[in-house]
Protein backbone atom coordinates (compact mmCIF):
# COMPACT_ATOMS: atom_id res chain seq x y z
CA UNK A 1 0.00 0.00 0.00
CA UNK A 2 1.28 3.06 -0.95
CA UNK A 3 1.55 6.97 0.89
CA UNK A 4 -1.48 7.65 -1.38
CA UNK A 5 -3.51 4.95 -0.57
CA UNK A 6 -3.23 5.19 2.50
CA UNK A 7 -4.18 9.31 3.06
CA UNK A 8 -6.87 8.04 0.94
CA UNK A 9 -7.83 5.74 3.50
CA UNK A 10 -7.75 8.56 5.83
CA UNK A 11 -10.13 10.94 3.92
CA UNK A 12 -12.46 8.21 2.81
CA UNK A 13 -13.88 8.76 6.17
CA UNK A 14 -15.84 11.67 4.66
CA UNK A 15 -17.66 8.75 2.65
CA UNK A 16 -19.40 7.38 5.11
CA UNK A 17 -21.27 10.64 5.28
CA UNK A 18 -22.98 9.78 3.12
CA UNK A 19 -23.80 6.39 3.69
CA UNK A 20 -27.44 4.81 4.07
CA UNK A 21 -26.48 4.62 7.89
CA UNK A 22 -25.71 8.47 7.80
CA UNK A 23 -29.13 9.37 5.76
CA UNK A 24 -31.09 8.59 8.57
CA UNK A 25 -31.68 10.71 11.18
CA UNK A 26 -29.04 12.51 9.83
CA UNK A 27 -27.01 15.48 12.36
CA UNK A 28 -23.81 16.13 10.55
CA UNK A 29 -21.09 18.94 10.24
CA UNK A 30 -18.45 18.94 7.43
CA UNK A 31 -16.08 21.85 7.55
CA UNK A 32 -13.52 21.88 4.17
CA UNK A 33 -10.90 24.87 4.28
CA UNK A 34 -7.95 26.23 2.25
CA UNK A 35 -5.41 28.51 4.46
CA UNK A 36 -2.26 30.40 3.49
CA UNK A 37 0.34 30.95 6.13
CA UNK A 38 3.82 32.70 7.13
CA UNK A 39 5.90 31.02 9.57
CA UNK A 40 8.90 32.54 10.99
CA UNK A 41 11.37 29.73 13.15
CA UNK A 42 14.22 31.19 15.45
CA UNK A 43 17.26 29.38 16.93
CA UNK A 44 17.51 31.59 20.14
CA UNK A 45 21.26 30.06 20.41
CA UNK A 46 22.46 30.67 17.10
CA UNK A 47 20.13 33.21 15.90
CA UNK A 48 19.97 31.35 12.68
CA UNK A 49 16.45 32.42 11.19
CA UNK A 50 14.18 30.23 8.59
CA UNK A 51 11.47 31.69 7.10
CA UNK A 52 8.67 29.86 4.85
CA UNK A 53 5.13 29.92 3.11
CA UNK A 54 2.25 27.06 3.74
CA UNK A 55 -0.61 26.28 1.73
CA UNK A 56 -2.73 24.00 3.51
CA UNK A 57 -5.96 21.98 2.79
CA UNK A 58 -7.87 20.13 4.91
CA UNK A 59 -11.46 19.04 6.30
CA UNK A 60 -12.80 18.55 9.90
CA UNK A 61 -16.08 16.40 9.90
CA UNK A 62 -17.95 14.67 12.10
CA UNK A 63 -22.00 13.20 12.40
CA UNK A 64 -23.20 11.16 15.39
CA UNK A 65 -26.50 9.56 15.23
CA UNK A 66 -28.05 6.69 16.42
CA UNK A 67 -26.37 4.14 14.12
CA UNK A 68 -23.20 6.22 12.96
CA UNK A 69 -20.46 7.73 15.12
CA UNK A 70 -18.33 9.06 12.54
CA UNK A 71 -14.75 12.31 13.24
CA UNK A 72 -12.50 12.89 10.96
CA UNK A 73 -9.85 15.70 10.76
CA UNK A 74 -7.16 15.78 8.36
CA UNK A 75 -4.94 18.28 6.60
CA UNK A 76 -2.63 18.10 3.85
CA UNK A 77 0.47 21.23 3.95
CA UNK A 78 2.75 22.08 1.59
CA UNK A 79 5.61 24.18 2.24
CA UNK A 80 7.75 26.33 0.42
CA UNK A 81 10.85 28.02 1.63
CA UNK A 82 11.98 31.50 0.99
CA UNK A 83 15.51 31.14 0.61
CA UNK A 84 16.80 27.66 2.22
CA UNK A 85 15.61 24.06 1.92
CA UNK A 86 12.86 22.77 4.13
CA UNK A 87 12.72 19.84 5.70
CA UNK A 88 8.98 17.78 5.54
CA UNK A 89 7.95 19.40 2.46
CA UNK A 90 5.07 17.78 2.22
CA UNK A 91 3.12 17.40 6.10
CA UNK A 92 0.09 15.07 7.09
CA UNK A 93 -1.75 15.65 9.75
CA UNK A 94 -4.73 13.89 10.60
CA UNK A 95 -7.02 11.40 12.66
CA UNK A 96 -10.20 9.26 11.57
CA UNK A 97 -12.31 7.07 13.82
CA UNK A 98 -15.51 5.43 12.87
CA UNK A 99 -18.42 2.89 14.10
CA UNK A 100 -21.13 2.11 11.96
CA UNK A 101 -24.23 0.15 12.76
CA UNK A 102 -24.90 -2.43 9.80
CA UNK A 103 -27.46 -4.39 10.96
CA UNK A 104 -28.98 -5.69 13.79
CA UNK A 105 -25.82 -7.01 15.88
CA UNK A 106 -23.71 -6.66 12.71
CA UNK A 107 -20.94 -3.04 12.89
CA UNK A 108 -17.99 -2.45 10.94
CA UNK A 109 -15.12 0.12 12.81
CA UNK A 110 -12.14 1.44 11.59
CA UNK A 111 -9.25 3.90 12.27
CA UNK A 112 -7.10 6.22 10.70
CA UNK A 113 -4.18 8.07 11.25
CA UNK A 114 -1.56 10.92 9.64
CA UNK A 115 1.01 12.24 11.98
CA UNK A 116 5.05 13.27 12.44
CA UNK A 117 6.35 11.46 15.07
CA UNK A 118 9.88 10.78 17.03
CA UNK A 119 12.12 8.39 15.39
CA UNK A 120 14.99 6.82 17.11
CA UNK A 121 14.71 7.27 21.17
CA UNK A 122 18.59 8.56 21.74
CA UNK A 123 18.27 12.07 19.42
CA UNK A 124 15.93 15.25 19.50
CA UNK A 125 12.52 15.04 21.00
CA UNK A 126 10.94 18.30 18.67
CA UNK A 127 7.58 19.26 19.92
CA UNK A 128 6.76 22.89 17.98
CA UNK A 129 7.14 21.01 14.57
CA UNK A 130 7.80 23.79 12.65
CA UNK A 131 10.75 24.26 10.20
CA UNK A 132 13.51 22.01 9.89
CA UNK A 133 13.04 19.38 12.80
CA UNK A 134 15.18 16.33 13.29
CA UNK A 135 14.53 12.98 14.00
CA UNK A 136 11.34 12.92 13.00
CA UNK A 137 9.42 10.65 10.54
CA UNK A 138 5.86 10.81 8.54
CA UNK A 139 3.96 7.83 9.70
CA UNK A 140 0.63 6.60 8.55
CA UNK A 141 -1.63 4.02 9.88
CA UNK A 142 -5.01 2.38 9.53
CA UNK A 143 -7.35 -0.08 10.38
CA UNK A 144 -10.72 -1.82 9.77
CA UNK A 145 -12.90 -4.79 10.38
CA UNK A 146 -16.60 -5.68 11.19
CA UNK A 147 -17.98 -6.67 14.45
CA UNK A 148 -20.66 -9.36 15.21
CA UNK A 149 -22.34 -9.40 18.64
CA UNK A 150 -25.64 -11.31 19.06
CA UNK A 151 -27.61 -13.71 21.65
CA UNK A 152 -28.98 -16.77 21.44
CA UNK A 153 -30.84 -18.02 24.27
CA UNK A 154 -28.76 -17.26 27.18
CA UNK A 155 -25.52 -17.03 25.31
CA UNK A 156 -24.22 -13.91 24.03
CA UNK A 157 -22.13 -14.83 20.76
CA UNK A 158 -19.24 -12.42 19.77
CA UNK A 159 -16.92 -12.07 16.39
CA UNK A 160 -14.75 -9.52 14.58
CA UNK A 161 -12.39 -9.51 12.14
CA UNK A 162 -9.27 -6.45 12.25
CA UNK A 163 -6.72 -5.58 9.36
CA UNK A 164 -4.79 -3.12 10.06
CA UNK A 165 -1.70 -1.30 8.30
CA UNK A 166 0.90 1.02 9.39
CA UNK A 167 3.90 2.43 6.67
CA UNK A 168 6.37 4.67 8.20
CA UNK A 169 8.73 7.34 5.94
CA UNK A 170 12.25 7.44 6.59
CA UNK A 171 13.24 10.69 8.53
CA UNK A 172 14.61 13.40 6.61
CA UNK A 173 16.72 14.56 9.50
CA UNK A 174 18.28 12.23 11.63
CA UNK A 175 20.40 14.10 14.18
CA UNK A 176 21.64 11.01 16.79
CA UNK A 177 24.71 10.46 18.85
CA UNK A 178 26.64 7.85 18.09
CA UNK A 179 25.92 4.09 18.96
CA UNK A 180 24.38 1.38 17.27
CA UNK A 181 22.77 1.78 13.70
CA UNK A 182 18.94 1.19 14.39
CA UNK A 183 16.60 0.37 11.12
CA UNK A 184 14.47 2.79 10.02
CA UNK A 185 10.60 1.33 10.09
CA UNK A 186 9.03 0.40 6.93
CA UNK A 187 5.38 -1.18 6.84
CA UNK A 188 3.60 -4.23 8.17
CA UNK A 189 0.32 -5.31 7.73
CA UNK A 190 -1.94 -7.25 10.16
CA UNK A 191 -4.38 -9.45 10.43
CA UNK A 192 -6.49 -10.22 13.52
CA UNK A 193 -9.70 -12.39 14.27
CA UNK A 194 -11.25 -12.65 18.00
CA UNK A 195 -14.35 -14.91 18.65
CA UNK A 196 -16.41 -15.55 22.13
CA UNK A 197 -19.49 -16.85 24.15
CA UNK A 198 -20.43 -15.78 27.02
CA UNK A 199 -23.42 -16.18 29.69
CA UNK A 200 -24.30 -13.83 32.76
CA UNK A 201 -24.55 -15.07 36.50
CA UNK A 202 -27.67 -16.45 37.31
CA UNK A 203 -28.68 -17.79 34.11
CA UNK A 204 -27.36 -21.09 33.83
CA UNK A 205 -24.75 -20.99 36.40
CA UNK A 206 -24.33 -18.79 39.72
CA UNK A 207 -20.92 -17.37 37.91
CA UNK A 208 -20.64 -15.92 34.52
CA UNK A 209 -18.76 -18.32 31.97
CA UNK A 210 -16.84 -16.64 29.13
CA UNK A 211 -14.91 -18.40 26.13
CA UNK A 212 -13.30 -16.97 23.82
CA UNK A 213 -10.00 -17.25 21.60
CA UNK A 214 -8.21 -15.05 19.37
CA UNK A 215 -4.97 -15.43 16.72
CA UNK A 216 -3.29 -12.73 14.92
CA UNK A 217 -0.84 -12.58 12.33
CA UNK A 218 1.61 -9.45 11.54
CA UNK A 219 4.24 -8.90 8.80
CA UNK A 220 6.46 -6.54 8.83
CA UNK A 221 8.46 -5.65 5.64
CA UNK A 222 11.68 -5.66 6.98
CA UNK A 223 13.93 -8.32 7.43
CA UNK A 224 10.71 -10.31 7.07
CA UNK A 225 9.47 -10.04 11.02
CA UNK A 226 6.48 -11.95 11.59
CA UNK A 227 4.21 -12.09 14.30
CA UNK A 228 2.46 -14.72 15.23
CA UNK A 229 0.19 -15.29 18.47
CA UNK A 230 -3.04 -17.31 19.28
CA UNK A 231 -4.85 -17.72 22.65
CA UNK A 232 -8.17 -20.04 24.50
CA UNK A 233 -9.10 -19.14 27.28
CA UNK A 234 -12.59 -19.24 30.20
CA UNK A 235 -13.68 -16.54 32.29
CA UNK A 236 -15.36 -16.69 35.51
CA UNK A 237 -17.36 -13.88 36.92
CA UNK A 238 -18.56 -14.00 40.91
CA UNK A 239 -21.25 -11.18 41.52
CA UNK A 240 -20.42 -10.73 45.95
CA UNK A 241 -22.56 -7.24 45.68
CA UNK A 242 -24.51 -5.42 43.63
CA UNK A 243 -21.41 -3.26 42.54
CA UNK A 244 -18.17 -6.11 43.39
CA UNK A 245 -17.53 -8.95 41.72
CA UNK A 246 -14.69 -11.55 41.33
CA UNK A 247 -13.06 -12.70 38.10
CA UNK A 248 -10.73 -15.26 37.25
CA UNK A 249 -9.35 -17.11 33.80
CA UNK A 250 -7.03 -19.17 32.83
CA UNK A 251 -6.20 -20.59 29.50
CA UNK A 252 -3.33 -21.42 26.82
CA UNK A 253 -0.85 -18.97 24.14
CA UNK A 254 1.41 -18.79 22.23
CA UNK A 255 3.53 -16.07 20.15
CA UNK A 256 6.26 -16.13 18.08
CA UNK A 257 8.23 -13.58 16.35
CA UNK A 258 10.80 -14.37 13.96
CA UNK A 259 12.67 -12.44 11.22
CA UNK A 260 15.54 -13.28 8.94
CA UNK A 261 19.06 -12.08 8.88
CA UNK A 262 20.68 -8.64 7.71
CA UNK A 263 23.37 -8.47 5.03
CA UNK A 264 26.71 -8.12 6.45
CA UNK A 265 30.04 -5.99 4.96
CA UNK A 266 33.29 -7.51 5.15
CA UNK A 267 33.69 -5.19 8.92
CA UNK A 268 30.35 -7.16 9.70
CA UNK A 269 28.15 -4.12 10.20
CA UNK A 270 24.91 -4.36 8.79
CA UNK A 271 24.53 -3.16 5.50
CA UNK A 272 22.03 0.06 4.81
CA UNK A 273 19.70 0.83 1.51
CA UNK A 274 19.45 4.13 0.36
CA UNK A 275 16.55 4.73 2.96
CA UNK A 276 18.70 3.82 5.83
CA UNK A 277 16.47 0.14 6.31
CA UNK A 278 18.46 -2.90 6.93
CA UNK A 279 19.14 -5.08 3.53
CA UNK A 280 18.09 -8.77 4.04
CA UNK A 281 20.53 -11.29 3.61
CA UNK A 282 20.26 -13.41 0.46
CA UNK A 283 19.99 -16.88 2.04
CA UNK A 284 19.90 -15.13 5.70
CA UNK A 285 18.15 -18.21 7.88
CA UNK A 286 14.46 -16.95 9.87
CA UNK A 287 15.71 -16.35 13.54
CA UNK A 288 13.52 -16.68 16.53
CA UNK A 289 13.27 -13.21 18.61
CA UNK A 290 10.68 -13.94 20.69
CA UNK A 291 8.99 -17.23 21.70
CA UNK A 292 6.33 -18.36 24.21
CA UNK A 293 3.98 -21.03 24.71
CA UNK A 294 1.98 -22.57 28.13
CA UNK A 295 -0.85 -21.81 30.36
CA UNK A 296 -1.71 -18.61 31.47
CA UNK A 297 -4.18 -16.91 33.79
CA UNK A 298 -5.10 -14.33 35.63
CA UNK A 299 -7.40 -12.87 38.82
CA UNK A 300 -9.00 -9.56 40.08
CA UNK A 301 -11.77 -7.32 41.09
CA UNK A 302 -14.52 -5.63 38.92
CA UNK A 303 -15.69 -3.19 41.03
CA UNK A 304 -18.75 -1.09 40.07
CA UNK A 305 -20.60 1.51 42.28
CA UNK A 306 -22.79 3.39 39.39
CA UNK A 307 -23.09 3.84 35.83
CA UNK A 308 -20.89 6.19 35.65
CA UNK A 309 -17.98 4.66 37.77
CA UNK A 310 -15.94 1.32 36.55
CA UNK A 311 -12.85 -0.05 38.02
CA UNK A 312 -10.93 -3.41 37.27
CA UNK A 313 -7.58 -4.45 38.75
CA UNK A 314 -6.14 -8.28 37.74
CA UNK A 315 -2.72 -10.08 38.97
CA UNK A 316 -1.38 -12.91 36.50
CA UNK A 317 0.81 -15.01 35.28
CA UNK A 318 1.80 -14.59 31.24
CA UNK A 319 5.07 -14.28 29.22
CA UNK A 320 6.43 -16.36 31.67
CA UNK A 321 6.44 -13.59 34.42
CA UNK A 322 3.71 -11.77 36.80
CA UNK A 323 1.79 -9.21 34.88
CA UNK A 324 -0.42 -6.80 36.46
CA UNK A 325 -3.23 -4.81 34.74
CA UNK A 326 -6.65 -2.54 35.14
CA UNK A 327 -8.72 0.02 34.17
CA UNK A 328 -10.20 2.92 36.07
CA UNK A 329 -13.28 5.56 34.45
CA UNK A 330 -14.91 7.79 35.93
CA UNK A 331 -17.81 10.17 34.56
CA UNK A 332 -17.87 12.56 37.08
CA UNK A 333 -20.35 14.63 34.99
CA UNK A 334 -21.21 14.82 31.26
CA UNK A 335 -19.32 17.29 30.82
CA UNK A 336 -16.12 16.01 33.29
CA UNK A 337 -14.36 12.50 33.14
CA UNK A 338 -11.48 10.88 34.04
CA UNK A 339 -9.79 7.55 32.63
CA UNK A 340 -6.41 5.94 33.90
CA UNK A 341 -5.13 2.42 32.30
CA UNK A 342 -2.40 -0.26 33.41
CA UNK A 343 -0.95 -2.28 30.20
CA UNK A 344 1.39 -4.85 30.11
CA UNK A 345 1.74 -6.60 26.14
CA UNK A 346 4.04 -8.38 24.08
CA UNK A 347 4.07 -6.09 21.39
CA UNK A 348 5.10 -4.46 17.96
CA UNK A 349 5.09 -0.85 17.25
CA UNK A 350 2.14 -1.26 14.55
CA UNK A 351 0.42 -3.61 16.81
CA UNK A 352 0.61 -1.01 19.79
CA UNK A 353 -0.41 1.70 17.05
CA UNK A 354 -3.62 0.35 15.98
CA UNK A 355 -4.58 -0.38 19.97
CA UNK A 356 -4.04 3.18 20.60
CA UNK A 357 -5.88 4.33 17.55
CA UNK A 358 -8.80 2.29 18.47
CA UNK A 359 -9.04 3.75 21.82
CA UNK A 360 -9.61 6.98 21.30
CA UNK A 361 -12.99 8.04 21.03
CA UNK A 362 -15.46 8.41 17.97
CA UNK A 363 -15.82 12.03 19.01
CA UNK A 364 -12.61 14.75 19.83
CA UNK A 365 -11.35 18.02 19.94
CA UNK A 366 -9.71 19.35 16.93
CA UNK A 367 -6.82 21.81 16.97
CA UNK A 368 -6.22 24.31 14.50
CA UNK A 369 -2.59 24.78 15.59
CA UNK A 370 -0.30 23.21 13.09
CA UNK A 371 2.42 23.46 15.63
CA UNK A 372 0.58 21.27 18.13
CA UNK A 373 1.64 17.66 18.91
CA UNK A 374 -0.97 16.99 16.34
CA UNK A 375 -2.71 13.21 17.06
CA UNK A 376 0.90 12.17 18.19
CA UNK A 377 0.20 12.92 22.07
CA UNK A 378 -3.10 13.24 23.76
CA UNK A 379 -6.31 13.28 22.03
CA UNK A 380 -9.19 14.90 24.25
CA UNK A 381 -12.36 13.48 23.65
CA UNK A 382 -16.16 15.83 23.99
CA UNK A 383 -17.40 14.71 26.38
CA UNK A 384 -16.89 12.49 29.83
CA UNK A 385 -18.76 9.53 27.26
CA UNK A 386 -15.09 9.67 25.19
CA UNK A 387 -12.72 10.92 27.28
CA UNK A 388 -9.57 10.36 25.03
CA UNK A 389 -6.49 8.57 24.82
CA UNK A 390 -2.60 8.91 24.50
CA UNK A 391 0.00 7.95 21.84
CA UNK A 392 2.88 9.23 23.72
CA UNK A 393 4.10 5.71 24.77
CA UNK A 394 3.66 4.02 21.22
CA UNK A 395 5.58 6.71 19.34
CA UNK A 396 8.07 7.56 22.01
CA UNK A 397 10.47 5.67 19.40
CA UNK A 398 9.79 3.89 16.02
CA UNK A 399 12.13 0.01 15.80
CA UNK A 400 10.81 -2.79 13.88
CA UNK A 401 11.92 -5.08 16.86
CA UNK A 402 9.37 -6.48 18.93
CA UNK A 403 9.48 -5.70 22.96
CA UNK A 404 7.71 -6.33 26.29
CA UNK A 405 5.40 -3.03 26.45
CA UNK A 406 4.53 -1.89 30.36
CA UNK A 407 2.87 1.28 31.27
CA UNK A 408 0.52 3.75 32.28
CA UNK A 409 -1.78 6.46 31.40
CA UNK A 410 -4.05 8.87 32.69
CA UNK A 411 -6.38 11.01 30.94
CA UNK A 412 -8.76 13.88 32.26
CA UNK A 413 -11.30 15.94 29.92
CA UNK A 414 -13.65 18.66 30.49
CA UNK A 415 -15.92 20.87 28.89
CA UNK A 416 -17.79 24.16 30.71
CA UNK A 417 -19.77 26.55 28.80
CA UNK A 418 -17.26 27.98 25.84
CA UNK A 419 -14.18 26.21 27.79
CA UNK A 420 -12.55 23.39 26.97
CA UNK A 421 -9.02 21.74 28.45
CA UNK A 422 -7.35 18.45 29.22
CA UNK A 423 -4.37 16.79 30.54
CA UNK A 424 -2.98 13.37 29.84
CA UNK A 425 0.06 11.79 31.74
CA UNK A 426 1.99 8.61 31.55
CA UNK A 427 5.05 6.45 31.60
CA UNK A 428 5.93 3.79 29.01
CA UNK A 429 8.41 1.17 29.47
CA UNK A 430 9.81 -1.40 26.81
CA UNK A 431 12.25 -4.49 26.72
CA UNK A 432 13.58 -5.36 23.24
CA UNK A 433 13.55 -9.16 21.96
CA UNK A 434 15.85 -10.05 19.37
CA UNK A 435 18.55 -12.10 18.36
CA UNK A 436 21.42 -12.01 21.03
CA UNK A 437 24.05 -12.68 18.72
CA UNK A 438 23.20 -9.99 15.81
CA UNK A 439 25.20 -6.70 15.77
CA UNK A 440 21.95 -4.70 14.71
CA UNK A 441 19.58 -6.59 17.90
CA UNK A 442 18.54 -4.29 20.48
CA UNK A 443 18.10 -7.68 22.11
CA UNK A 444 18.17 -6.35 25.50
CA UNK A 445 17.54 -3.14 25.67
CA UNK A 446 15.29 -1.42 27.96
CA UNK A 447 13.78 2.03 26.89
CA UNK A 448 11.33 4.30 29.26
CA UNK A 449 9.85 7.64 29.04
CA UNK A 450 7.52 10.19 31.12
CA UNK A 451 5.23 12.37 29.47
CA UNK A 452 2.80 15.05 30.47
CA UNK A 453 0.66 17.28 28.30
CA UNK A 454 -2.04 20.14 28.56
CA UNK A 455 -4.90 21.98 26.66
CA UNK A 456 -7.13 24.71 26.35
CA UNK A 457 -9.25 25.61 24.31
CA UNK A 458 -11.57 29.04 24.86
CA UNK A 459 -14.08 30.64 22.88
CA UNK A 460 -13.98 34.61 23.56
CA UNK A 461 -16.84 35.70 21.28
CA UNK A 462 -19.15 33.81 18.46
CA UNK A 463 -16.40 34.61 16.35
CA UNK A 464 -13.21 34.58 18.34
CA UNK A 465 -10.88 32.35 20.71
CA UNK A 466 -7.84 30.92 21.74
CA UNK A 467 -5.79 27.68 21.73
CA UNK A 468 -2.98 26.63 24.10
CA UNK A 469 -0.70 23.54 24.42
CA UNK A 470 2.42 22.57 27.20
CA UNK A 471 4.04 19.97 27.27
CA UNK A 472 6.88 18.18 28.91
CA UNK A 473 8.24 14.60 28.10
CA UNK A 474 11.61 12.62 29.41
CA UNK A 475 13.17 9.60 27.30
CA UNK A 476 16.34 7.32 28.65
CA UNK A 477 17.05 5.10 25.67
CA UNK A 478 18.91 2.28 27.75
CA UNK A 479 21.64 2.02 24.31
CA UNK A 480 25.01 2.54 25.56
CA UNK A 481 25.78 5.67 27.08
CA UNK A 482 23.44 7.93 25.48
CA UNK A 483 22.06 10.14 27.78
CA UNK A 484 18.33 10.94 28.55
CA UNK A 485 16.76 13.68 26.36
CA UNK A 486 13.92 16.19 27.82
CA UNK A 487 11.71 18.09 25.71
CA UNK A 488 9.59 21.24 27.14
CA UNK A 489 7.32 23.22 25.09
CA UNK A 490 4.09 25.40 24.89
CA UNK A 491 2.36 26.39 21.86
CA UNK A 492 -0.66 29.63 21.63
CA UNK A 493 -3.23 30.89 18.62
CA UNK A 494 -5.53 33.27 18.25
CA UNK A 495 -8.54 33.03 15.91
CA UNK A 496 -10.94 35.88 14.56
CA UNK A 497 -13.70 34.75 11.80
CA UNK A 498 -15.90 37.19 9.80
CA UNK A 499 -18.23 34.93 8.23
CA UNK A 500 -16.16 31.89 5.75
CA UNK A 501 -13.18 33.89 6.44
CA UNK A 502 -10.34 33.77 9.45
CA UNK A 503 -7.00 35.18 10.41
CA UNK A 504 -4.98 33.44 13.03
CA UNK A 505 -1.75 34.17 14.89
CA UNK A 506 0.28 31.43 16.45
CA UNK A 507 2.94 31.61 19.22
CA UNK A 508 5.42 28.53 19.99
CA UNK A 509 8.69 27.68 22.07
CA UNK A 510 10.35 24.57 22.67
CA UNK A 511 13.39 23.30 24.00
CA UNK A 512 15.25 20.38 23.58
CA UNK A 513 17.88 19.20 26.66
CA UNK A 514 20.64 16.28 26.45
CA UNK A 515 23.54 15.29 29.05
CA UNK A 516 26.48 16.02 27.89
CA UNK A 517 25.43 18.47 25.02
CA UNK A 518 24.09 22.88 24.93
CA UNK A 519 20.89 22.82 25.21
CA UNK A 520 18.34 23.82 22.27
CA UNK A 521 15.81 26.49 22.31
CA UNK A 522 13.64 27.58 19.25
CA UNK A 523 10.63 30.09 18.96
CA UNK A 524 8.50 29.93 16.13
CA UNK A 525 4.92 32.41 15.06
CA UNK A 526 2.52 32.34 12.36
CA UNK A 527 0.07 34.72 10.58
CA UNK A 528 -2.39 32.93 8.02
CA UNK A 529 -5.61 33.07 7.07
CA UNK A 530 -8.24 30.52 6.73
CA UNK A 531 -11.46 30.03 4.07
CA UNK A 532 -14.21 27.86 5.01
CA UNK A 533 -16.38 26.41 2.07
Amino acid sequence: MTRRAMVVALAGGCAVLASPAAAQNRSKVIAPYIELNQVVTADLQTDDVLTYTSIAAGVDASIQTQRTQVALSYRYERRIAWDDDVGDDDVHSGLARAAISLAPGVSLEGGALATRARSDIRGAAPGVLAGNVSNISQVFSAYVGPTLATQSGPFSIGAAYRYGYTKVEDPGFKDVPGGPVLDNYDDANSHVATASIATRAGTLLPVGVTLSGSYEREDAHQLSQRYEGYYGRGDLLLPVTPTLALAAGAGYERIEVSSRDAQLDAAGNPVLDENGRFVEAANGFRRIAYNTDGWIWDAGVVWRPSPRTSLTATVGRRYGSTIYTGSFTWAVRSDLGLQIGVYDQVDTFARQLRRGIAGLPTSFLTERDAFAQTFSGCTFGTSSAAIGGCLNGVFQSIATASYRSRGVDAVLQAQRGPLSYGVGAGYANRRFFGNPNATWSLYGITDESYYAQGFLAAQLTPVSGINADVFANYFESGLGDAPGVTSVGATGLYYRNWGRLGATASLGIYNFSQDGADDQTSATAQVGMRYQF
